[in-house]
């Protein structure tokens, strides 16, 4: 989100932040395909008492790894379409859900992204975000590497937002995910893999489809690493 706009500001947040070490990780994560690899790396259950409001589709994995409570949470399949709840609508949801019921000292969103070749992002490049922003919400917004709407193709009015954001990849729940551990004052970190080249020449499902098996199990590398990095670290630390 934006920076603190005052060194006042900027203290406040910095004492909001626990100064122990990291104890208890959050991934939100939008799909299934996506999450899997992360749930058997770290070894993860999934949880059959959510935690989460009566007949939610949402799901939660969790377990220890090295020093860390870990819980992967996904919005699941919409119970009317059936396909993947994707979107700024359900990562605000279940963000705002886990903030609430896990308390985590670290909030992670990972996931696929669309990446921009003018920005030099490649196939399989994972990005760790250093701003999100929203590219389609037509008001004026901060400056952000990371550009967050609600549709997977980029009209050309989001291609100005995006452009002026000076994004390098392109997502559906980063921003959202940031505003609600903003909101809740918990540190959040974004790390996006790219499945696709927004601005190239092949249509972006196909690409992403095409992609998102060997993407994902690029991410899961670079979420292990992360997880590995903050192991025993507080949050002003990283």
């Amino acid at each position: 989100m934006a920076p603190p706009q005052d060194g006042k500001a900027a203290e406040v947040k910095e004492e909001s932040v626990p100064q122990r070490p990291i104890s208890d990780v959050v991934f939100i994560i939008a799909m299934k395909k996506e999450a899997s690899p992360l749930v058997e790396k770290f070894q993860l259950t999934e949880e059959s008492n959510s935690l989460f409001p009566k007949g939610v589709p949402w799901v939660r994995y969790s377990g220890k790894y090295k020093d860390l409570n870990i819980n992967i949470v996904s919005p699941g399949k919409d119970i009317v379409l059936g396909v993947d709840s994707v979107g700024t609508v359900s990562a605000s949801l279940i963000t705002y859900a886990s903030i609430q019921a896990l308390q985590p000292d670290l909030i992670i969103n990972a996931g696929t992204a669309g990446g921009f070749k003018a920005k030099g992002a490649c196939i399989g490049d994972v990005y760790l975000a250093s701003d999100v922003a929203f590219h389609d919400r037509r008001i004026p917004i901060p400056i952000g590497k990371l550009s967050t709407g609600d549709s997977l193709d980029m009209c050309p009015h989001d291609e100005t937002a995006i452009i002026a954001n000076d994004a390098t990849v392109k997502d559906m729940e980063g921003a959202a995910v940031a505003y609600v551990a903003d909101l809740l004052r918990t540190p959040a970190i974004f790390l996006k893999a790219v499945t696709d080249i927004v601005d190239g020449d092949r249509p972006t499902t196909e690409e992403f489809l095409e992609n998102l098996a060997a993407v994902t199990a690029a991410l899961d590398q670079a979420a292990t690493r992360v997880v590995d990095f903050i192991n025993g670290k507080n949050p002003l630390e990283l």
